[in-house]
């Protein structure tokens, strides 16, 4: 018997069958979010209380976990608080409730720390015998801490946690986040998931749990693209999708350039934090990439209390010195950065860029007017405060990587054009830069430590390829003819005891000089663990710098020191001891005019002889006897002696 679709008491019957078949779903629907819902108040119950793991190397997700304890802790939720390398990783699946805080070290891969468990869940993932319910019980939430300037590792461990979770049967019941530490939101972002959490935690929020395979902001993921389509070509969207939705990177992107933080389709690279940061320091930020400080130097000999080493190794007149950079980014996290990494960092530039004429006008005017602050300080003489006004060197070594700046050398030019010096600072991550880099008076790659493994470990470079750019910018050196410096900082227990490796780098870039200089300890944070144990003393580093010397029998030697600041400098031997003299100063004048013939010229032609005072062992230890030394005694007594 047939049946016609087209009568109305069929498609009555057929309505009814409908509406019974959507009540029956509705009922259930509800019933699966009342028991996923009662399951993890179980889990706040139970008698193995809920943890929060994190995976941390410098301490911020340790600092972070240690603050959503706190948190929960406020709100009557307990949890146990612990160290993922203290944690056995077979113990997971008898948790009910488990909250991980994670950091992506480099390239990708968890802190060293935390190796273990990471390899122990990836392993269990994708390990056939082990099934999808071993982690049924679990219900999880997890945090990512990243640098955004990793790129497509960014934030992977956190990810990567995720899906391996998932895919042994465990819940997520707040969707990921993930914080970037270069992005100067790490604190708002990770703030907003925790009240997030809270408010699934107590109820006041449903469970969220994306069963599509889908992980926001990893378009690695196999079902990403998929679900993404899907979501777009859709008119219904489920409400428990829309609570626990957090923002992603591209909508976070579209809001800035909403807001004006975007010019001409370009970023800028100092964002408001970042600006509160440095200036905070200290720094004068110049537009939107650069920046100018007055050093301390600058300060101590405009009183009349001594110069840098510079003033010691090449006669620079430290109280007109001017610090700069045009490039607040960097291509390194190090360990001993002194700006505690309240800088950008980033692989190749990719900012607003500004005029290079404007960056020195507005660098001198800052750099002036904090010298005129100086007026009626003790010791600051008329005399000096003038000379100070009108700066003769520029040390382009502030901060973050110079050598970035797209229009470095038209910069480099209009310091030359007014007859201030240059002293470039690279982290040998942009060797073609430094090929392409016109005459400076003087050229400095950081030669942080000798081999591959200590440089990752001290420079904890962004590009994969660190060492094989480090070599080559070493090697960009030999072709150049104007004096050329490795800059190296001795860390103890980090490359103190390369002395043989060090020596086979001079044969690869040939330096004019080898500077040798003591870490300067900044303070144990977050980003760096270094102790006043790894500071060498002055006597540690004459014997390294001596130990060198005597390695390259005879090529370089130890031609000068500066003990206050715990440095000494190699020189070549040939080509700067002349009749027994040392001529590692500059003759500034002659170089000016050497630059301004367009003429070529190489490092002889414009070096001038080292007084006595600031050889190597001279009883001054490179203090200028013409300046007053000025000591603080302990109990903060002070006294002048007067040196020489």
């Amino acid at each position: 018997m047939s049946i016609s679709l087209s009568s109305l008491p069929t498609r009555l019957t057929l309505l009814a069958l409908f509406t019974a078949t959507a009540t029956a779903t509705a009922s259930f629907y509800f019933l699966f979010k009342s028991l996923r819902l009662r399951s993890l108040k179980l889990s706040l119950n139970n008698p193995s209380p809920p943890k929060i793991l994190f995976l941390s190397h410098t301490g911020t997700s340790r600092t972070l976990a240690h603050r959503l304890h706190r948190s929960l802790s406020r709100n009557g939720l307990p949890f146990d608080l612990v160290d993922s390398r203290h944690y056995e990783p077979e113990d997971l699946p008898k948790e009910t409730l488990v909250v991980v805080v994670a950091s992506t070290w480099e390239h990708g891969r968890p802190p060293p720390e935390s190796d273990f468990l990471a390899t122990w869940l990836s392993e269990t993932a994708t390990d056939f015998r082990v099934g999808s319910l071993l982690l049924s019980k679990l219900r999880f939430a997890v945090f990512g801490v990243g640098s955004g300037a990793y790129g497509d590792d960014f934030n992977a461990v956190a990810r990567g946690f995720v899906k391996q979770m998932k895919a042994l049967g465990a819940v997520e019941v707040v969707p990921l986040r993930e914080g970037d530490v270069d992005g100067g939101d790490l604190d708002e972002v990770f703030d907003d998931w925790c009240a997030k959490l809270v408010a699934v935690l107590k109820g006041k929020e449903d469970v969220v749990d994306r069963d599509d395979g889908e992980c926001e902001n990893d378009s690695s993921y196999e079902d990403s693209d998929e679900g993404e389509s899907e979501a777009e070509g859709s008119e219904i969207v489920d409400l428990e999708d829309i609570a626990g939705k957090a923002p992603s990177r591209k909508s976070v992107v579209a809001a800035v350039e909403n807001n004006g933080k975007l010019k001409n389709g370009k970023k800028e690279m100092v964002t408001p934090v970042i600006r509160a940061n440095l200036e905070k320091q200290g720094y004068k930020i110049i537009g939107s990439h650069s920046g100018v400080k007055i050093c301390r130097w600058t300060k101590s000999q405009l009183r009349g209390r001594g110069g840098c080493y510079k003033h010691s190794f090449y006669g620079i007149e430290s109280h007109r010195c001017m610090e700069a950079t045009p490039s607040l980014a960097c291509a390194n996290k190090c360990v001993f950065c002194w700006r505690h990494h309240t800088n950008p960092v980033g692989k190749s530039w990719q900012w607003e860029m500004d005029d290079p004429v404007e960056i020195v006008n507005s660098s001198i005017n800052l750099h002036t007017n904090m010298i005129k602050q100086m007026k009626g300080v003790p010791g600051v003489t008329l005399e000096r405060l003038n000379e100070g006004l009108s700066p003769r060197h520029c040390a382009l070594s502030l901060v973050g990587e110079p050598i970035m700046y797209p229009e470095i050398n038209a910069l480099v030019d209009e310091l030359h054009k007014r007859r201030i010096s240059t002293f470039l600072v690279t982290n040998a991550q942009f060797p073609d830069k430094i090929k392409l880099l016109r005459p400076i008076t003087q050229l400095y790659v950081s030669v942080d430590a000798a081999t591959k493994d200590s440089l990752k470990a001290i420079d904890r470079p962004l590009f994969g390829d660190f060492w094989e750019r480090f070599i080559d910018s070493l090697t960009s050196l030999k072709e150049k003819h104007q004096r050329t410096v490795y800059r190296l900082t001795l860390v103890k227990g980090w490359n103190t005891e390369e002395v043989d490796a060090y020596y086979k780098l001079f044969s690869i870039g040939e330096p004019d000089f080898v500077e040798i200089k003591g870490v300067t300890y900044c303070g144990s944070t977050a980003t760096s663990k270094l102790t006043m144990e790894n500071v060498p003393w002055h006597a540690d580093v004459k014997a390294f710098s001596e130990a060198l010397a005597l390695k390259s029998q005879g090529e370089y030697e130890v031609a000068c020191e500066h003990a206050h600041s715990c440095c000494v400098l190699l020189a070549k031997t040939k080509k700067f001891k002349i009749d027994g003299q040392w001529h590692t100063w500059i003759d500034y004048e002659k170089f000016h005019d050497l630059v301004a013939s367009e003429s070529t010229f190489d490092s002889t032609d414009y070096m001038a002889v080292t007084p006595s005072w600031a050889v190597y062992g001279a009883e001054e230890g490179g203090f200028d006897p013409g300046q007053l030394r000025y000591r603080k005694e302990r109990h903060h007594k002070s006294s002048r002696i007067q040196s020489g």
